[in-house]
């Protein structure tokens, strides 16, 4: 197997690098992946209490007992979807 030319599109040629540069490329991944980790706990709280509290109106709008349950759970499936979608196809 043959490696790609240090030109290539993609492909970093660090060789030249100062020790300081490698920590700074490696500070702003870790922040990168920080952010990504804080934004997929934000989607996993929100979506059950945005849904949650449209089926709590509907339910005292309508008289009914069982909408919170469905917006709660609803809320959940479309947020570990949209972890899914967002995070997990990379």
């Amino acid at each position: 197997m043959s490696t790609p030319p240090s030109g290539a599109p993609g492909v970093e040629d660090n060789s030249g690098e100062s020790a300081e540069d490698k920590k700074e490329r490696e500070r702003q991944f870790n922040l990168r992946e920080s952010n990504s980790a804080w934004k997929a706990v934000a989607y996993l709280i929100t979506g059950p209490l945005i849904y949650g509290g449209l089926g709590a109106l509907l339910d005292h709008w309508l008289g009914t007992t069982w909408l919170v349950g469905a917006g709660i759970v609803g809320g959940m499936a479309l947020s570990l979807y949209l972890i899914w979608f967002r995070y997990g196809t990379h």
